[in-house]
């Protein structure tokens, strides 16, 4: 970590060196604040010029440090943005790729700001739960108007160079960025945007600004639904109205500072460095990955077919192998028409689409795919299906090709016996619709070498994807978890709480659909399926699934499940609630003997649905299946929509007190039945006052 200075004709050159991203931590600001008010005092310099070392201007903040109760020494970006305020001199930032969070507010506070073509802005603390806390919400109103500014900050827009340069916000852009800036300095005077005033949209006068801010406010979600940051944000831009720029930025500084102590914003930056522990596996360090140059998909259905469009927009080569002609054309069709769609929207060009459509071929001969690095299986969820795909592909593909199942639940140990590579096979399970979610399961067999799962990671990074290690349990760590949850929730309606309610009180909690509204879409067919497999983690008390089957009610896919839908109403994807179902679950509840109680409050739905969660993520941590309880959040936050701003269930474990958690569970076994048996990690855990936060795996996830 350093800063890097030369003089060039008058101009002052610190240049940012803090690998990997020149992130501006305390440590770093502590060498910058002395340079820049060293290079201020020298009679000899005209101006400074900002820039970043190798092609990067700075990723912003070190998110540690928000973490880091600062002390009178401490050096931040403020006291080095407050030295160029005090300064006589001319500033230029000149930006390579990003210039994000503390590091555009940096920008911000020069007079000048130079990009190259590859130059992207851009404000994403409110995606930590934060807003621009070193004067960002009180300078961009002053560059462009307090609307605009505000849209920004509030929806994490990455800035191009163009579309920065259209809004004012980039001066210049040019392909050598500290030449210009220093060209610039030599021409230009000081122009601090502290000392203009914030911009209205075209139109408006200042006395409807507080209609303004009531339609902001009401635009963001509410402040105990993951809004909380969005209303702080919103107050920080109309003080840069309201409020001269000195109190504007006293304003800022302090909702800043309270929102770094919240809880949403605590839970949100464990999300962000959980994301980023992913890869940290043991024994992982070594392992080689392969290249994946040509990859195979079996199943074109919509699982399959999305899988494919991962393959293709990762620039990889990828055969789909699909027998039915029918199901060919559809795939094609999907493949097309979310490419142009992609075209209209302005996210690709027709050639970079025209590229990526036909990179994905059909074919219904396994004898195609000798060439593979990587196939993934997308049949049928039925183990003796998935063994004949793999004996098929063992014994066409080439030895070191590796081979993936998307199997949900199935036990890869036993798809790999049908194969003479068990070194090579692994689940790689994809989330629906595949090109769109963006967390990815990788599984673990007992056989599966290192460089098998060094090689899924190297394509889930490709892809963009979010992927997690799992040890080779039935349903993984998502789909397992999710089960008790489920059970929790068919037990509730068992005991005369509707469906309806318990969704109500789920998406009320921060889910975005309730578990009913789940099961409908999945399919009530394929909850079925998985009773008829394993009773023993997915069954209620009742027939209640058996008889919606055999009344062929399967969910959204035949109009009416446990809801009902019309298909004139939403496309038919809005749930109705069905009376009849309510009365099946009570016929069901009399003839199991299930007592009827009408004092279920929402409290006690959420308690045992996210505490089913729960006790079951400690299971899988103190079984190995998992590694890290902060993988299980990622999972439930990415896969299953889990409010981010509580942090997935295992943070909230820790938000609420593990003990508690514990003690409402043994009250649920009491008042319940055995079923509601602790885990021992949690008891462990709440016994000696700990957190899962503070929990550390002891060995890494196995089969």
């Amino acid at each position: 970590m350093n800063v890097g200075t030369s003089d060039r004709g008058g101009v002052r050159i610190l240049t940012l060196e803090n690998p990997p991203v020149n992130a501006l931590s305390f440590a770093l600001c502590a060498q910058l604040l002395p340079l820049v008010e060293a290079a201020s005092a020298d009679e000899r310099i005209k101006g400074v010029v900002f820039t970043g070392a190798s092609g990067i201007f700075s990723g912003g903040a070190d998110v540690n440090d928000f973490s880091t109760e600062p002390t009178p020494e401490t050096k931040t970006i403020r006291d080095v943005i407050d030295a160029i305020e005090r300064s006589e001199k001319i500033f230029a930032a000149a930006i390579d790729t990003n210039a994000l969070g503390g590091a555009f507010e940096l920008a911000l506070a020069c007079d000048y700001r130079i990009g190259t073509p590859r130059a992207r802005l851009s404000f994403p603390e409110i995606q930590l739960g934060l807003l621009p806390g070193a004067g960002g919400t009180q300078r961009l109103p002053r560059l462009v108007d307090v609307q605009e500014a505000l849209q920004i900050m509030l929806k994490a827009t990455r800035l191009t160079a163009e579309e920065a340069l259209a809004k004012g916000i980039l001066d210049r852009v040019g392909d050598d960025a500290v030449e210009t800036a220093i060209a610039v300095i030599g021409d230009g005077r000081k122009r601090r945007l502290s000392e203009r005033k914030a911009i209205l949209p075209k139109g408006v006068v200042p006395q409807a600004l507080p209609f303004i801010v009531s339609q902001a406010h009401k635009m963001v979600p509410p402040e105990g639904k993951g809004g909380y940051a969005a209303h702080k944000l919103v107050d920080a831009v109309e003080a840069a109205v309201t409020l001269s720029f000195k109190h504007g930025l006293a304003r800022e500084f302090r909702l800043f500072d309270e929102l770094v102590r919240s809880k949403p914003s605590m839970a949100l930056r464990h999300v962000f460095f959980a994301e980023r522990a992913l890869s940290k596996i043991p024994g992982l360090a070594g392992a080689h990955a392969t290249n994946v140059a040509q990859a195979a998909v079996i199943g074109g259905g919509t699982m399959g077919t999305g899988i494919a469009i991962c393959f293709a927009d990762a620039g990889i080569a990828v055969t789909v192998v699909e027998p039915v002609d029918e199901q060919v054309e559809r795939a094609k069709q999907t493949i097309f028409g979310m490419y142009a769609h992609q075209v209209q929207r302005g996210r690709l060009t027709q050639e970079e689409a025209w590229t990526r459509g036909r990179s994905v071929r059909f074919t219904d001969d396994y004898g195609e795919l000798k060439e593979c690095d990587l196939v993934v299986e997308a049949v049928f969820e039925s183990m003796d299906v998935k063994k004949d795909v793999f004996a098929k592909l063992d014994a066409v593909v080439k030895p070191g090709g590796l081979l993936a199942s998307n199997t949900s639940t199935l036990d890869i140990d036993e798809i790999a016996t049908a194969t003479k590579r068990p070194a090579q096979v692994l689940g790689m399970h994809f989330f629906a619709p595949a090109n769109i979610m963006k967390l990815l399961e990788i599984v673990r067999g007992k056989a599966t070498s290192t460089d098998a799962l060094a090689t899924a990671f190297a394509v889930g990074k490709k892809m963009r994807k979010v992927a997690v290690l799992s040890g080779n349990a039935f349903g993984f760590i998502g789909n397992r978890m999710l089960f008790d949850y489920a059970r929790e929730a068919v037990f509730l309606a068992e005991e005369g709480v509707p469906p309806y309610r318990v969704d109500a009180a789920m998406k009320a909690f921060g889910f975005p659909m309730g578990p009913f509204a789940m099961f409908d879409l999945s399919g009530v067919d394929v909850s079925w399926h998985i009773a008829r497999a394993r009773p023993d983690v997915m069954t209620g008390r009742t027939k209640i699934v058996d008889r919606l089957y055999e009344m062929k009610r399967l969910g959204q896919k035949t109009g009416a499940g446990y809801y009902r839908y019309d298909k004139s109403k939403g496309g038919g994807r809005e749930p109705i609630r069905d009376a009849s179902v309510e009365a099946l679950f009570a016929q069901e509840a009399e003839r199991a003997g299930v007592a009827q109680r009408s004092n279920v409050s929402d409290d006690e739905i959420v308690q045992r649905c996210v505490y089913a969660l729960i006790n079951q993520g400690a299971a899988l941590l103190e079984q190995g299946i998992a590694l890290r309880p902060g993988d299980e959040d990622i999972v439930y936050v990415y896969g299953y929509g889990f409010p981010p701003h509580d942090g997935g269930p295992m943070w909230y474990a820790d938000e609420v007190g593990v003990k508690s958690v514990y003690d409402a569970i043994l009250h649920f076994r009491e008042t319940l039945g055995a079923h509601w048996q602790p885990a021992r990690l949690l008891e462990e855990i709440a016994r000696s006052g700990g957190t899962f936060a503070a929990y550390e795996a002891k060995e890494p996830a196995h089969a």
